[in-house]
């Protein structure tokens, strides 16, 4: 190497370590990022603790059918089997009746016979011998063939009743889990929003505007009407009212108060009403938010909702488009 090129070298070398040390350590993370970011989380958590609780409404429902089935099923098969031993008594008694001498034929009836009257009275009791072995042949059958139906039933329920029961204990299991940690994604928002400067948070809690609306007329208008009266009431994960709401818990009430039943989460009530384009939203259309469906707004009106947004803010009004990524919007009536 050349004494110029060594001595270039050895002079960039003294300037970098002239230069300060650049520490190349996580910068913090800004506290609002961190705290959208987990509430957003929670939001699809407590969704998913919500429909796991509907889903096990329904396997209990089912489990609670099955065992009933189970047992009209049972009460059937001992009817039957009750009716299936009467009825074979009655077959053994006529048969009986037959070897002693009682079933004759037309030959052994003439011989036999006294008169013309006594030989049509012995005709007449093998005629009603032979119907009524017949008829209780037929009524054992029949009893029988019920007892086998009915034990198949029953065999069928007590299976069904096995696999809700085990899908519920499942779906309880997973309930269990999924509530555990919609309570310690909580604690960690609550504890983002402790972090947060006073204006922020100060910001968060504003309820906003809180102004008199116009509401349409109908079912649409009177759910609005009621959803906007809970304007500053604060936000609680899984809480349908009196004074503390999640989202889709404030659209159901405010529903209900009109006289509709829909879900009670935010997935069940992308699916009720009719599908609606975001240019032709009115007062009253549920706007479904994100690809996991787990927030639910209603629309004032054709630019704003109102809506129950997340921990540590209340039920306010909000910009439709600013909420976040609109799933689906849907119309109940109209």
């Amino acid at each position: 190497m050349s004494r110029k090129l060594t001595r270039g070298v050895l002079v960039t070398a003294l300037l970098f370590s002239a230069l300060p040390a650049v520490s190349f350590a996580a910068q913090p993370a800004d506290p609002a990022r961190v705290y959208a970011d987990l509430t957003a989380q929670a939001t699809k958590l407590n969704e998913e603790v919500l429909r796991a609780q509907e889903d096990l409404v329904l396997r209990r429902a089912e489990l609670e059918r099955a065992t009933a089935d189970v047992a009209a099923a049972q009460q059937i098969e001992r009817q039957a089997k009750s009716d299936e031993n009467a009825f074979r008594d009655q077959v053994d008694l006529i048969t009986q009746a037959s070897f002693e001498g009682a079933r004759f034929n037309q030959l052994s009836a003439l011989l036999v016979a006294d008169s013309q009257q006594d030989f049509l009275n012995r005709l007449e009791m093998m005629r009603v011998l032979a119907a009524d072995k017949a008829e209780s042949l037929a009524l054992l059958s029949g009893a029988v063939e019920k007892a086998r139906l009915a034990h198949q039933v029953a065999e069928n329920a007590r299976t069904r009743a096995a696999e809700a029961m085990s899908a519920a204990e499942r779906l309880k299991s997973d309930l269990d889990a999924r509530s555990r940690a919609l309570q310690a994604q909580t604690g960690e928002v609550r504890a983002a929003l402790a972090r947060l400067p006073a204006p922020v948070v100060n910001q968060l809690r504003d309820p906003g505007d809180r102004s008199p609306v116009s509401v349409p007329q109908g079912a649409a208008g009177l759910a609005l009407a009621f959803a906007l009266e809970q304007r500053g009431d604060e936000y609680r994960y899984g809480a349908t009212g009196l004074h503390e709401w999640d989202c889709a818990g404030l659209t159901m009430k405010a529903y209900a108060a009109a006289g509709y039943a829909i879900p009670r989460t935010s997935g069940g009530q992308a699916g009720v009403g009719r599908v609606v384009t975001r240019a032709d939203v009115r007062a009253g259309d549920l706007i479904i938010y994100y690809s996991s469906r787990s927030h639910v707004a209603m629309a004032v009106d054709n630019t704003r909702a109102v809506h129950a947004s997340t921990e540590g803010q209340p039920v306010k009004i909000a910009p439709i488009d600013a909420i976040g990524p609109i799933a689906v919007i849907r119309r109940i009536e109209g």
